[in-house]
């Protein structure tokens, strides 16, 4: 058995709208994950070949794929220091900051659902 706190469960949402059979009790505002990645000298080598022929490059598709959940999982802990227990409206967006190093953003309006009671 181990003493680790258990992380509350939160939802998220690309609409605007709570998951079905709840409604939100407090809007709390934006909340967001943000990490910056780079592919690597392996993966950015072998992908690098790839990419010279056309179709999927799965060594970044690995990397992009793993970063995005990254970032989500850094925005819902953002949203529960928040207060929050959901959040809506999540969308992602990605820059590049320098030469092999892409940002990943993850954003979204944290919000306190509660289940619709009869």
């Amino acid at each position: 058995m181990t003493d680790q706190p258990q992380t509350p469960h939160l939802f998220t949402c690309t609409t605007f709208d709570p998951p079905p059979g709840y409604r939100i009790e407090k809007s709390i505002g934006l909340c967001w994950g943000v990490l910056v990645r780079s592919v690597g000298f392996a993966k950015g080598f072998t992908g690098g070949f790839r990419s010279l022929k056309a179709g999927e490059v799965p060594q970044y598709t690995e990397v992009v794929d793993q970063a995005r959940t990254d970032a989500v999982e850094r925005m819902m802990a953002h949203a529960a220091q928040l207060g929050g227990n959901c959040v809506l409206a999540v969308r992602f967006d990605s820059s590049d900051v320098a030469d092999g190093l892409a940002e990943i953003l993850a954003y979204g309006t944290a919000a306190v659902v509660v289940p619709i009671t009869d």
